[in-house]
């Protein structure tokens, strides 16, 4: 059973066997009960089982996204985002058709529209603070998107942000849909988007819908990125954050987010594994 009161002096090992149990978990396409042990008393211990779980998952991260924490569920950190990696086998590029994306039976499971920045230079490996404004001066292009949010863990979101950091951001995945070009040149008001699930419309938004903006989530991705020894590398993708807000989906059901001006992306769920 899961004890949510934490502990700062958590061994490396046990940190380890969390990592193990969610990383197995998702290998098998399987659902878990419970939080595997004690959870993670801070975001920073929460980062190294996240740390631990990337190193022992057989993939390579090609970015990362970007989650909001709600101000009573912040701490000590003052961190108002969180981070989980994205892996290369589950980045798919957006064909106009439907994409199949994989979603865990028992879990979490929900799709999120998002804009995703693409560095296009090195970040600097020693800065380990950043404005949104010097953000917007570092090089990157602007695509539309969604990502998999789901975990084997159904009551991840519930749990909080040391849950959700723990289990890879609850990513399992994300589609890159066409470019926005000279996106530093528009007004975010213009960037909205809108969710139908089964041909409901479930959620609206765009890219004012991210607090701060885009180039706030893109400073703390850089940041966070940078403080904890993973600075980011041209290439890397970074999702923004939920622009319509995080919609649960079940296998079988098909998803259309809509992005003003700029293209449809069509996803069905699938059972992962």
């Amino acid at each position: 059973m899961s004890n949510d009161h934490g502990n700062p002096e958590l061994p490396q090992q046990e940190l380890g066997e969390i990592a193990r149990h969610f990383t197995t978990a998702r290998r098998a396409g399987a659902s878990l009960p419970d939080f595997p042990g004690q959870i993670p008393a801070d975001l920073e211990t929460a980062y190294r089982v996240q740390d631990a779980a990337i190193g022992v998952w057989d993939d390579r991260v090609v970015g990362w996204k970007v989650g909001f924490i709600a101000p009573e569920r912040r701490d000590h950190s003052g961190d108002e985002r969180l981070l989980g990696p994205i892996f290369s086998r589950n980045l798919w590029n957006a064909t106009g058709g439907t994409i199949e994306i994989p979603v865990f039976v028992g879990g979490f499971a929900a799709v999120e529209a998002e804009y995703v920045l693409e560095l296009l230079e090195d970040a600097p490996a020693d800065k380990l603070e950043w404005t949104p404004e010097e953000a917007e001066a570092l090089p990157a292009r602007l695509y539309i998107g969604v990502e998999v949010a789901s975990s084997p863990l159904a009551t991840i979101n519930k749990l909080g942000p040391r849950v959700v950091i723990s289990d890879f951001g609850n990513n399992n995945g994300l589609v890159l849909g066409p470019e926005i070009a000279d996106w530093i040149r528009l007004d975010e008001p213009t960037l909205r988007a809108e969710t139908s699930i089964e041909g409901q419309v479930v959620g609206t938004g765009g890219a004012t819908t991210l607090p701060g903006g885009l180039r706030s989530a893109y400073a703390f991705a850089l940041a966070r990125s940078a403080r904890r020894g993973r600075p980011l590398k041209k290439g890397e993708l970074i999702a923004s954050g939920n622009a319509t807000g995080i919609h649960d989906i079940e296998v079988g059901q098909t998803a259309l987010i809509r992005f003003a001006g700029y293209g449809d992306i069509t996803c069905k769920a699938v059972a992962a594994g």
